[in-house]
């Protein structure tokens, strides 16, 4: 028996508690890990709420990244002692995940942890920040260098933003932070970003096309946050779009992408194959500065989980907060 957040759905409703779980919830897979840290990313916030139906499986403990030590394997590229780290995959969403003691899942799901890191810094980058770094390698593989001009990162306050404006700072790129909270300004500046803009700017209905601005552009928002962000880039550069946090539609035309050849680049961190996430593991290992990484970190125990993920729904929390799963 260990402890988890679980999640069930009867005649009684969709429920979400912090318990005591029998293994046998836990779905087959070959590899048994003792988890360390967990985290709390939008889809959780998504699944503990039940506001979207993220999970397609019950009982379910949810969790879309983990950190820890494998204590059984019958997968030949893992032992026991192991450090590893999950993301994705389905996780927290159909197979149970990461906010509970113990995971049992794939092998060919797991990432070694990177010696540079613990498994808590790891879970502090989390999904988040490995998205993030998936969307600053897009930009680069573009061609996208610093001398371009600006990259601008929306929904800057939160865990991809705010690891996007940290790596990007390091690499030497202009960044400029759209958010709703202005007050977090010293914050985001803190991480590196140059300027700091209301999301206002963005989030209303705008033009087909508008003045050339961004060099590149990193979005978590969609909607018409991202149909801006397109308008307003320049001849030739990227967006990178990750995330929906301002809604699902995406209320642009083709003229960004046919007068001046902006490019579109849709980034997935769910299902991405093994070498992207090694790659981006690698960097972040290299690119993102550990004293930045702590500033931007809020530590819960798992009796703080269900509370936290409904205020992160509503954006109340900044950042990145990592889940201590073995206390309460």
């Amino acid at each position: 028996m260990f402890k988890g957040i679980l999640i069930t759905k009867d005649d009684a409703g969709y429920k979400a508690a912090l318990q005591t779980i029998d293994p046998t919830v836990l779905p087959e897979g070959d590899v048994t890990v003792q988890v360390e840290w967990s985290t709390l990313n939008y889809k959780d916030g998504l699944a503990i709420t039940g506001k979207s139906p993220v999970v397609r499986r019950f009982p379910m403990v949810p969790g879309i990244d983990f950190a820890g030590t494998v204590t059984e394997s019958t997968n030949p590229a893992w032992k026991t002692g192991d450090k590893v780290i999950l993301n994705g995959w389905g996780v927290g969403e159909t197979h149970c995940g990461g906010l509970a003691e113990v995971a049992r899942v794939k092998g060919q799901w797991l990432v070694p942890l990177p010696k540079s890191f613990t498994t808590r810094q790891a879970m502090a980058i989390g999904t988040a920040g490995y998205t993030a770094m998936l969307c600053v390698l897009a930009l680069e593989k573009h061609g996208i260098k610093p001398q371009d001009g600006e990259i601008l990162v929306t929904g800057a306050n939160g865990g991809v933003g705010s690891v996007a404006i940290a790596l990007l700072a390091k690499l030497g790129y202009s960044v400029v932070a759209s958010t709703g909270r202005l007050h977090e300004d010293e914050f985001l500046k803190s991480l590196g970003a140059n300027l700091v803009i209301d999301r206002a700017e963005l989030s209303a209905p705008g033009k087909a096309i508008g003045k050339e601005r961004w060099a590149g552009v990193i979005d978590t928002v969609g909607s018409h946050t991202l149909a801006n962000a397109c308008a307003t880039t320049k001849y030739r550069g990227a967006v990178a779009a990750c995330g929906l946090a301002g809604g699902m539609d995406f209320p642009s035309n083709v003229a960004p992408f046919i007068l001046r050849g902006v490019t579109l680049y849709g980034i997935d961190s769910v299902m991405a194959p093994l070498s992207v996430r090694q790659e981006a593991w690698q960097r972040l290992a290299s690119d993102l500065d550990p004293t930045k990484l702590d500033a931007m970190t809020r530590e819960i125990g798992l009796s703080e989980v269900i509370v936290m993920g409904a205020e992160l729904l509503e954006g109340k929390v900044r950042g990145r907060v990592v889940v201590d799963v073995n206390r309460d």
